[in-house]
């Protein structure tokens, strides 16, 4: 063995047995992690979301120089604040003040005066950044003291402090901005101008200072000196801090979010040591916070595209939450009684551990009625009780100051539990998604459709602004108050209709230093997430008659307005109620959006032209036109077809006493009866359809499956079988006529007097056996057989096989399953339908992917691929809207090449949908198609925004189509169910009639004519059409189809001799000839096809 071979096994056979880090980092790859790949992808992740190194010495170098340069700015004597802002205004700097605007004939005065301390703070002085979701720049939080003496012990007052801090922030940007060569922007903080901050960016050809290569921007913070006049105590949640100017007299409402934002610019130092503390004293903190960043960064809890309100510029909560957790709570009493003391996690978690206790307490918590108080050093510096009685949440840190949650709505920690619940239940059962690791930390959920069941988009600009004066001083600015507002109403109208409420606005933008305020916000978005088990009831009860004076009543009656009466009810109750009158499934679907509406309208202004919701337009996408339904004159829908279907199989089973056997089981193997038909069932009656011209006389058939009890005299030969099953057609069609009138039975075909259509088929298993034996004669084991059996007929028995087990097998099973799905999961017979229609419109249903095939697929967001989920789970769809944004997104990626895995079947678990639907397709071809739609939709459905026409996702352009075929509106029966359909084809006058008044239960030219062209063209051309009236076929040449050939008998193609100036080269070759298949598709298509549109190839 040479040398270089020796060392290379030295190098892989390990000798030394592995260490105890090591044998633990296996076992929780395995136990932990249930996937060793997923614990490489944290490994991954964790380092490409951090700062790198380069750049960090420019960035240094400007700080020092920053800080040289301020603590050296001159000072400014006392002025009044509204002179000194006349001063700075004109050098092109505005100051921030925030309201109650401070007036000319004010008794105090902002001055200047140098820094005292210079500080980085914040996660880059711990090295804990994260990158944010919008890839935007890391920050740098600088702190700058403000010194104690430009502060009175009084400034706590009317917004004094704020005035102060912002005059100095100002001057601070005008001297940097003079001095270096940054670019220099105010951002504020949920547009809240009391947390205004000086943001400072290389500017681009900047050579002095170009810290650009750090992807950092550095944020300028004025805080309080820990050695300022302001008394703590005065900062309370209980104090009452600003004095209303309409007022005579001060304000005696407590100002908690007020006071709480005082204490922010007390926080900075001490967060910054406690977080270096947590640091080192828990080695998995740094890992663990990366982790739970990237995760709330994606949600929205961070800045990024949009923000879930409450949460921009939050980052010490996530700090703060992995402290309360290793620290464990001080025990106080709660709102509901005395809360439980919780254990400190052990030091000795690993990172994944940590992220998922912290995603386990959010989804617990509920912070709406039980506060957190985090374990304190020194004991509570404020009563636990003021932060109970005057905040609605509450999460207080370990200095005992500071409430994290002082101006998060609750709406948005429902939301956050809302996706920690989610989250965990992907982690626990990594089988309900494709990429659990994706889904958790690199998937954007900024796709609303896909992430609420009803999403709500609001223009607020007509909005009315009539918060109180208290209210924009506790909020900071008007849109703060009104979202506040807009938030409390919705939770209480919505109830427990909802899980969660989620209020998206943009991040508020960073604004040129001479603007004094942010751009006010203009648009934001409501997302709800249903409780299945209330989102739809009808009636919301207030409170009894007897209380009409108590002050619930009279809440009651404010909250919802004229909506509000008095109702008597079959239990003799009498209450305030609140009514929605429906009258569909469809519009009964809508109540929790038409509540928003209301309150919407009600308490802010706003119109249904300014709350815009998707789901109407969806609505239609399934319904038949109004005229359509006017002249067919009947009332249709599932329940309809289901009592057809039970008053067929009770006729049957009267017949027992005259068919030979007995009636076992009568199966339904059709969409019309497990509702995941495109539109809901449509009778035709004997009398109206005579009425109706043809192209609006579509009536489908429903198949069912008879099954009748064992018997040994049945016949051995399956021709025999088929004339027995003939003349049991024969004797039911009688019996059924007979007993009764106005019922028609033909072959196989049963059409009520209601207008029903149904196809009977009869299942003998004896039949399966019998085609064995003629596909494999070995499979006979009595004795040898004579019967020989030629290449054909062993064909068409594999054929009949396949058809046998599709239809008598697998359909009913199938049937069953779906149907069970539809009953368990509100939302999955509408997503079903919907695919299905755009499918249909892209011409890809039935020809290239069958309907149950589509079904078993739109199972995936609600059963998940290895467990069943429940109706009230995190990830399940409670829309149809969301459920068709989710199958949207799997189609995406589908990569149809493996076996798709549901767990539908109790008996297989999980089951392989059956070849049986994906037998015919989708080939190479369609899937490529199928994708390409999925991905256009998808993204067209996240940008609906900005004003989505929904029926543009069901338009199919026809510009790839080598050809396509105009088919004659006029005679097809289906024409009506056209996406693009024109009402003018029915509304003429001269079609309505026609002599021929006998229904042809599912004729329909189109699948037909389809189907004789794939047989005939089937190695030429590819087809496509819309099933559901569709009047256009599109088809495109089979790859290789232009080429010169050898010349063959059976070739499979019409072809014809190259032309003359070829001939020299190749004699024998032979091409397509394109104008005779464009000839034989016009015979075929004789009396249906109007116009063959040929494109040519670039």
């Amino acid at each position: 063995m040479s040398q270089v071979e020796s060392e290379n096994t030295n190098h892989y056979c390990r000798e030394e047995p592995l260490t105890g880090h090591e044998l633990r980092d296996i076992k929780d790859a395995t136990d932990l992690y249930q996937s060793g790949s997923f614990k490489l992808q944290i490994d991954a992740l964790l380092p490409n979301v951090r700062p790198k190194e380069s750049g960090q010495q420019q960035l240094d170098h400007f700080l020092f120089s920053l800080r040289a340069h301020c603590i050296s700015i001159p000072s400014i004597s006392p002025l009044n604040p509204l002179v000194a802002a006349k001063v700075l205004a004109k050098q092109g700097v505005a100051v921030p003040f925030a309201f109650p605007l401070p007036s000319q004939d004010a008794k105090w005065k902002v001055a200047f005066e140098p820094p005292r301390e210079f500080c980085v703070v914040g996660s880059w002085a711990n090295k804990i950044s994260v990158k944010k979701q919008s890839g935007s720049r890391f920050g740098v939080d600088l702190s700058v003291e403000m010194p104690e003496t430009l502060f009175q012990e009084k400034d706590y007052l009317d917004g004094r402090f704020f005035h102060k801090k912002s005059y100095y922030l100002a001057v601070l940007a005008q001297s940097i901005s003079t001095a270096f060569d940054v670019d220099t922007f105010y951002s504020s903080a949920l547009g809240d101008p009391r947390l205004t901050t000086l943001v400072l960016r290389p500017r681009d050809g900047s050579t002095s200072y170009d810290f650009s290569k750090s992807h950092a921007e550095v944020h300028v913070i004025p805080v309080l000196s820990s050695s300022s006049p302001l008394s703590l105590s005065r900062l309370f949640p209980s104090h009452a801090n600003v004095r209303v100017p309409s007022s005579s007299s001060p304000s005696t409402f407590p100002t908690p979010i007020y006071n709480n934002t005082i204490l922010l610019s007390t926080d900075a130092k001490e967060a910054l040591v406690s977080t270096h503390e947590l640091k080192n004293a828990l080695p998995a903190f740094h890992d663990a916070y990366t982790l739970l960043r990237v995760w709330a960064n994606q949600r929205g809890y961070g800045d990024g595209e949009l923000c879930v309100r409450g949460f921009e510029r939050k980052g010490p909560f996530w700090a703060g939450l992995l402290r309360y957790l290793s620290s464990g709570n001080e025990p106080v009493g709660t709102k509901s009684g005395s809360a439980k003391s919780r254990k400190p996690l052990g030091k000795g978690l690993s990172s994944y551990q940590l992220f998922k206790a912290a995603l386990d307490f959010l989804a617990k918590q509920k912070f709406g009625e039980t506060p957190v108080f985090t374990k304190t050093i020194n004991g509570h510096k404020c009563p636990p009780e003021e932060y109970i009685t005057h905040h609605p949440a509450v999460f207080v840190d370990a200095t005992s100051t500071i409430n994290f949650l002082s101006d998060v709505p609750l709406t948005s920690l429902d939301l956050l539990s809302h996706d920690a619940k989610e989250t965990l239940e992907q982690l626990s059962n990594p089988g309900t998604s494709s990429d659990t690791f994706a889904d958790c930390f690199l998937r954007s959920r900024f796709k609303l459709s896909s992430r609420f069941d009803a999403v709500i988009r609001v223009d607020l600009s007509q909005a009315s602004q009539n918060q109180s004066t208290l209210a924009l001083v506790e909020h900071g600015s008007s849109d703060a108050a009104l979202l506040a507002s807009i938030s409390s109403i919705l939770r209480r109208g919505l109830g427990n209709r909802t899980q969660a409420i989620a209020i998206l606005q943009p991040v508020t933008p960073y604004r040129p230093i001479s603007a004094e305020e942010s751009p006010s916000i203009s648009m934001i978005h409501i997302g709800l997430i249903y409780d299945p088990a209330h989102a739809f009831r009808l009636v919301d009860h207030g409170p009894s008659a007897d209380d009409q004076n108590s002050n619930v009543a009279k809440e009651f009656r404010h909250l919802w307005g004229s909506r509000a009466e008095l109702r008597r009810f079959k239990d003799a109750r009498i209450t305030e109620s609140v009514v929605w009158e429906v009258t569909t499934s469809d519009e009964r679907a809508h109540i929790p959006v038409s509540i928003v509406r209301h309150l919407l309208q009600l308490h802010f202004g706003l119109s249904a032209k300014y709350v815009r919701t998707l789901q109407t337009p969806f609505d239609s996408i399934l319904q038949l036109p109004d005229d359509v339904r006017r002249l067919h004159r009947a009332t249709g829908e599932y329940k309809a077809a289901l009592t057809a279907f039970d008053s067929l199989v009770r006729n049957l089973k009267a017949l027992d006493e005259r068919l030979p056997l007995a009636l076992l089981n009568v199966s339904p193997v059709s969409e019309y009866l497990r509702y995941t038909s495109t539109f809901a069932p449509l009778p035709i009656p004997a009398s109206v359809s005579a009425e109706l011209p043809e192209f609006l006389r579509f009536l489908p058939t429903i198949p069912i499956i008879l099954e009748f009890e064992k018997s040994s005299k049945w016949p051995d030969d399956l021709k025999a079988i088929q004339k027995i099953k003939l003349a049991f057609f024969e004797i039911i069609a009688q019996s059924l006529m007979t007993s009764n009138p106005g019922l028609k039975v033909s072959a196989l075909e049963v059409y009520t007097a209601e207008g029903w259509s149904f196809s009977a088929f009869i299942w003998h298993d004896r039949e399966a056996t019998l085609l064995d034996r003629i596909i494999d004669p070995s499979k006979t084991f009595i004795g040898p057989s004579d019967q020989k059996y030629n290449a054909r007929e062993q064909r068409e028995a594999k054929v009949a096989q396949e058809l046998y087990t599709r239809r008598f097998i697998h359909a009913p099973r199938h049937h069953r399953v779906i149907a069970n799905l539809c009953h368990k999961y509100s939302a999955y017979s509408g997503t079903v339908r919907l695919v299905k229609r755009w499918l249909a419109a892209h011409w890809l249903l039935q020809a290239h992917v069958s309907e149950e095939a589509i079904e078993i697929i739109c199972a995936l967001p609600f059963v998940g691929k290895k467990l069943k989920s429940t109706e009230s789970a995190a990830t399940v769809p409670h829309s149809k809207e969301r459920g068709f944004s989710l199958v949207l997104e799997f189609l995406t990626d589908w990569k149809w090449e493996e076996p798709l895995c549901l767990p539908l079947y109790e008996d297989e678990y999980p089951a392989t949908a059956p070849e049986a639907w994906t037998s015919n397709g989708p080939d190479a071809v369609a899937v490529h198609r199928l994708r390409a739609f999925a991905r256009e939709a998808s993204k067209a459905l996240h940008n609906a925004e900005t004003g989505l026409d929904i029926k543009r996702l069901f338009l199919h352009s026809t510009d790839d189509y080598d050809i396509v075929i105009k088919l004659n509106p006029m005679v097809l029966p289906r024409y009506y169910q056209n996406i693009n359909v024109e009402s003018s084809v029915w509304t003429r006058d001269s079609h309505l009639g026609t002599t021929e008044s006998t229904p042809r239960p599912g004729f329909d030219p189109l699948p037909l004519f389809l189907a004789d062209l794939q047989s005939a063209f089937a190695d030429t051309l590819k087809f496509f059409a819309d099933p559901f009236g569709g009047d256009r076929i599109g088809a495109i040449w089979l790859p290789g189809m232009g080429a010169p050939r050898p010349f063959r008998a059976l070739a499979g193609f019409s072809s014809k001799p190259l032309p003359k100036e070829d001939k020299a080269k190749e004699k024998e070759l032979v091409m397509l000839n394109r104008q005779a298949v464009l000839d034989e598709i016009g015979r075929l298509g004789t009396g249906l096809v109007q116009k063959i549109i040929i494109h040519e190839c670039v």
